[in-house]
């Protein structure tokens, strides 16, 4: 059974899902600071977005909505392709 997240009607829906690649990293999770609250005076209203970078990083990046770059579907391919590619070759030097 898969989780399921509700989101308020009041709230805009997120841009970018969990485990979503871009061009800024892997999105980790996200956060919705209502507009009028103190967070979203301090960091800007709306989704913000917990990015990794790189894989082999622990460093974590926040991000708006506005400062994440999707990837193109060749970008996502050649992405996934690199990937399949290097576990195929551990798999065959094991």
């Amino acid at each position: 059974m898969k989780p399921t997240i509700s989101i308020p009607q009041h709230w805009g829906y997120p841009r970018f899902a969990l485990e979503q690649r871009t061009k800024d990293g892997i999105i980790l999770g996200l956060q919705y600071y209502p507009n009028g609250t103190e967070l979203a005076e301090q960091f800007g209203g709306g989704w913000r977005y917990a990015m990794m970078r790189h894989k082999k990083s622990d460093e974590i990046s926040y991000l708006q909505e506005n400062q994440i770059q999707p990837l193109s579907p060749q970008e996502l391919f050649t992405q996934i392709r690199a990937e399949i590619d290097f576990y195929q070759l551990l798999k065959r030097l094991r």
